[in-house]
């Protein structure tokens, strides 16, 4: 994917992926705004997430763009933006990166976010010749583990008290999917 708009990566199912945009503002915090219980327990930014932190977050998907360091992209399901899913950054040095993403209550169920997830790890992988791609989900957080799960990611430890989501602080589960001559280890 490359910046300039317009760009769109179609996935298996119908749904595509294409680059956040500054013109996606309004559309992507109603969407935020129309799921945050169900976002809320999961993402440390949703409980409170108003119209300028998601403007600011497009601009920072922008730089993040711009720096080589990965990139967000909207899902789109019937032409108006379901998700959100990226790298929350590379280290090309190391030749690793992480996903984060989420999928509007609504759309859930239907392996969109499942094709997006497979991908973004495969480009991570094949595209960029990266060695490792993580993954990181609540321990409570079922769907998200199962996501990893299904795709072959291999569960690696649980961080105890690793984020802190509202007034909790959660474990995660840390997954991988390594590419390369030593896929196994």
């Amino acid at each position: 994917m490359t910046e300039g708009g317009g760009c769109a990566w179609p996935l298996p199912g119908g749904s595509r992926l294409r680059l956040l945009e500054e013109g996606d503002a309004e559309e992507l915090h109603r969407l935020i705004v129309a799921n945050r219980e169900h976002l809320a327990p999961w993402m440390p930014w949703a409980a409170g997430q108003g119209e300028a932190e998601t403007r600011a977050f497009l601009a920072q998907a922008r730089q993040q763009l711009r720096a080589n360091d990965g990139f967000q992209a909207a899902l789109l399901a019937d032409g108006q933006i379901a998700g959100v899913a990226g790298y929350h950054g590379v280290d090309w040095v190391n030749r690793t990166t992480s996903l984060g993403y989420w999928l509007a209550a609504d759309r859930q169920g239907q392996g969109r976010m499942t094709v997006t997830v497979a991908a973004l790890a495969r480009h991570a992988l094949d595209g960029w010749g990266l060695d490792r791609v993580e993954l990181r989900a609540a321990v409570e957080n079922r769907p998200s583990r199962a996501l990893a799960e299904r795709l072959g990611f291999r569960e690696e430890a649980t961080m105890r008290r690793a984020e802190r989501v509202g007034d909790r602080s959660l474990d995660l589960v840390v997954y991988s999917l390594v590419g390369g001559l030593d896929q196994d280890s």
